[in-house]
């Protein structure tokens, strides 16, 4: 019998639970669906939320291991995975609608987000110590991505989505389960797939679910193994690399996506003068930034660096 327990609490699934069968399962439903909100909010990582509700770790041991009690954890992680789906198809609808004539706006707020949890993510970086290399590493990964998209500009923006593309978007999202910290949705706004994304999935448009599921898979499967293995042995240069690719991406969406909303034909398609959008980018920024410095401080209850 206690060797039985013991094999029970190597499962990569299973966790001491005193609810019971069916609330437990609504319970991993909801966690689901706080995730889901994750992967659809630019900002948000769904691996962070992934952390705060406890099911990261069972997560990427399960994905590491699938051989090891398939059915039996497949079951455990089904309501998590239907509840991911709608959070995230929920999530599109609203972010769709965001999405308007209001979108250089929108997109403060989720900039504001970042603003706001950096602080912790700088934290947790340097829970391992920090050296004159991370830095290093975080000023080069930002520069590196800002000049990258700055430069890259209406090249990139202007590609139509196709297949290939869908499946990229796809692989971003696996990264941000596989990242915790790590936001997909800010490089898909200044690509331009972010917008028409929500609206495939609200739409149940299967041209685009379908490669994006495909590339989600694909990336979680390949590199939960190696995610795993590099934050272990390079936890710190690791973190102020991913701290660095969000800063660049997140400054790029200024110049690319923000600013554009204040030329004439910016504001003329909003219906705002220059001060009414300036104040409404400057309070929907705010609004992120205070609501994501709130939530990371939840977040700190649950280190990361646990979990690796």
């Amino acid at each position: 019998m206690e060797n039985h327990s013991t094999e029970e609490s190597a499962s990569p699934a299973l966790e001491p639970r005193k609810l019971n069968p069916v609330t437990d399962w609504f319970v991993r439903l909801i966690k689901g669906i706080i995730v889901g909100i994750g992967f659809i909010l630019p900002g948000l990582s769904g691996g962070v939320l992934a952390v705060i509700v406890g099911m990261y770790d069972p997560l990427i041991r399960f994905l590491a291991n699938l051989k090891d009690k398939f059915l039996k954890n497949l079951l455990f992680f089904l309501p998590f995975a239907i509840g991911a789906a709608v959070g995230i198809v929920l999530f599109a609808v609203v972010v769709e609608k965001a999405f308007g004539k209001y979108a250089a706006q929108f997109v403060c707020l989720f900039v504001g987000f970042v603003a706001g949890t950096f602080p912790s993510l700088y934290k947790t970086a340097g829970k391992q110590g920090r050296k004159s290399k991370d830095i290093l590493i975080l000023i080069l990964s930002a520069a590196g991505i800002f000049v990258l998209m700055l430069v890259g500009g209406k090249q990139l923006t202007e590609v139509n989505p196709n297949m290939l593309s869908w499946l990229a978007s796809g692989l971003l999202m696996g990264l941000g389960l596989i990242v915790p910290g790590l936001s997909p949705s800010n490089f898909l706004i200044y690509f331009g797939m972010y917008d028409k994304m929500a609206t495939g999935i609200k739409d149940f448009d299967f041209a685009v679910i379908i490669p994006l599921v495909i590339g989600f898979i694909l990336c979680v499967i390949l590199f939960s193994k190696i995610a795993a293995y590099l934050f272990k042995k390079y936890y710190s240069g690791m973190y102020h690399f991913i701290l660095g690719l969000v800063i660049g991406s997140s400054l790029a969406i200024f110049p690319t996506v923000v600013f554009p909303a204040f030329t004439s034909e910016g504001l003329a398609a909003a219906g705002l003068s220059f001060a009414g959008a300036l104040l409404f980018c400057v309070a929907l920024f705010v609004a992120g930034t205070i609501a994501s410095y709130l939530f990371s401080k939840l977040e700190e209850k649950y280190p990361r660096e646990e979990i690796f």
